[in-house]
């Protein structure tokens, strides 16, 4: 027997029913959430991605980092870089970010008078220890002797890597080393020049290490 077509269909598509159902889940999540969620600190209209980007301020744990000879009383982020750190917070912009992976060289800084890439570096691992950047190496009147050789040699081009070129520079006076150039280089390898001022980088090290 056919259905009576002003009953409708007899083999229903299953729309109202998902469309319920879908109401129901959403009711059921809100209930589970509750009140305490809605009203949270971080605000009823914050969205789940700005809470997750704001800076967790609860986490900052204070630390003493010893730049250039000075204190700075400081509170930081336990995931802040050192890199981070001497840039933002310190506000030192000599330091340069480059790639962000310990592949440049453009971060290097000296700690306990051994250079390391600051990028790589938490600053809350340096806590109270000697901290040098390219500022406290020399003064536009009385400059480091790489420094004064960079200019002499042209060992800089756009000057982005010049920071980090300079401070491995100077901590390769102190390291050992053969005197010949290939020696240099080898120690050299970590700090990339994109412009290509590798000989010039070279001959104004060995400048200096003549003089020594």
């Amino acid at each position: 027997m056919r259905d009576d077509p002003q009953s409708g269909p007899s083999n229903p598509t299953g729309r109202p029913f998902l469309q319920t159902a879908r109401g129901t889940t959403a009711a059921a999540a809100v209930a589970e959430c509750g009140p305490a969620h809605l009203n949270s600190t971080h605000g009823q209209n914050a969205s789940p991605v700005e809470i997750a980007d704001r800076p967790n301020i609860d986490r900052a744990v204070p630390i003493t980092l010893r730049i250039n000879g000075k204190d700075h009383q400081l509170r930081v982020d336990p995931r802040t870089t050192l890199l981070d750190c001497i840039r933002e917070t310190v506000a030192l912009t000599g330091t340069k970010k480059g790639c962000d992976h310990g592949q440049c060289g453009a971060c290097t800084v000296h700690v306990n008078d051994r250079r390391v890439n600051s990028c790589l570096s938490l600053a809350l691992m340096h806590d109270g220890e000697e901290i040098t950047t390219i500022e406290g190496l020399g003064t536009p009147d009385t400059l480091h002797p790489l420094q004064a050789a960079f200019v002499a040699c042209d060992g800089y081009q756009c000057g982005y890597c010049t920071s980090g070129q300079i401070m491995s520079g100077v901590a390769l006076l102190k390291e050992p080393c053969g005197p010949d150039d290939a020696a240099v280089k080898e120690l050299m390898s970590g700090n990339i020049c994109r412009c290509g001022a590798y000989a010039n980088i070279v001959a104004a090290i060995q400048q200096v290490r003549k003089n020594i």
